[in-house]
């Protein structure tokens, strides 16, 4: 383990508290009594929320709704004061406060304001960005704000290569981006956030994944994390898949088309341990749900923890249970896999 790993491990394990220690113990016992029993047993809060900062967009990546342009729902910003009023009600429970679902967060005004009312609530903190809209005065904002972990996807070590997926990216921005954030954090003689490359492996950057740990090496990058790619119309194949297996969701079987790689098992840790909270406070089960199909509750109308008991959820948790390849959301999903060779 680096120095900034252990760093930030540390920096979570600070924010620790029994509460939430008691709360994970809790959910993850409840959970394997459910595998266990072949039913829903639920107990405890979420120990993990992500709040969808905006739905808004300055790319076009073409496997993204934000990208396409393509909801159904609703879009729009997050507000500050109705992100407040809601974390309050788990602010004691929650380990984490992931500011990601769709969109890119730093086009909210009010992104960074959030970040700080729940850091200074204790929650551990994250976000993912494309890493366009890390200027050096929000650099100093973001380290300011206490922000614990970011996540900066680049997707590519070259121009032509990076944009192949991120259409109307520019990586030269994304890579000041990112010495702005380590110059900030030298700056203001701060550990955090932690920041990750995130490189999304498609067919066109695959060749360029020792390019990327150097890049990354070079600029001061605590950690460079390779993601599978979700892609949606996978089965006569698609351009963007690669050809390194271990880094492809789906597999080529003798009559040239493609299947999902893995197993879905009935089970799901996120739906025990987490949720996401929509711009406009409609509460979905997961990241999967990107256009809110599976609606569990509305913030503006009821409380959380009255969504989180309620009768759809625990209905939604019985469905996975008995069938989760019937879900649409969950088709094609890693959470809870087994390989199959």
């Amino acid at each position: 383990m680096t120095k900034s790993q252990l760093l930030d491990t540390w920096r979570f394990a600070q924010k620790t508290t029994l509460k939430r220690l008691v709360n994970i113990v809790t959910l993850y016992l409840s959970y394997q009594w459910s595998k266990l029993v072949g039913k829903p047993v639920h107990r405890g809060m979420p120990m993990s929320m992500s709040y969808e900062p905006t739905t808004a967009c300055n790319l076009r990546c073409p496997e993204c709704p934000s990208g396409l342009r393509s909801f159904t729902r609703n879009t729009g910003n997050l507000k500050s004061d109705f992100f407040a009023q809601s974390l309050d009600q788990v602010a004691d429970h929650l380990s984490y406060c992931i500011f990601y679902f769709q969109g890119e967060p730093y086009i909210n005004p009010q992104f960074l304001d959030m970040v700080d009312y729940a850091s200074r609530k204790g929650i551990y903190t994250i976000t993912s960005t494309n890493g366009h809209f890390l200027n050096m005065d929000n650099a100093l904002k973001t380290v300011e704000s206490g922000l614990d972990r970011v996540i900066i996807s680049i997707d590519g070590t070259t121009q032509a290569v990076y944009e192949s997926y991120r259409k109307e990216g520019k990586l030269a921005s994304v890579i000041q981006g990112a010495k702005n954030l380590v110059a900030a954090k030298q700056q203001l003689g701060k550990s955090y956030p932690y920041i990750v490359f995130q490189f999304l492996v498609v067919k066109p950057n695959e060749h360029q994944l020792d390019e990327v740990q150097r890049l990354a090496d070079e600029i001061g990058v605590d950690e460079v994390k390779y993601k599978t790619a979700q892609v949606y119309d996978y089965v006569n194949g698609n351009p963007l898949i690669p050809t390194i297996e271990k880094y492809s969701r789906y597999k080529q079987q003798k009559d040239g088309t493609y299947r999902v790689k893995n197993i879905l098992k009935n089970q799901c840790w996120k739906m025990w341990h987490s949720c996401v909270v929509t711009w406009d406070g409609i509460v979905v089960p997961c990241c999967f749900d990107k256009d809110a199909t599976h609606r569990l509750g509305d913030l503006k109308v009821d409380d959380f923890a009255t969504i989180w008991r309620d009768q759809s959820y625990s209905q939604f948790r019985q469905a996975i249970t008995r069938g989760r390849d019937k879900i649409d959301i969950c088709t094609n999903c890693t959470e809870g896999c087994t390989v199959w060779a």
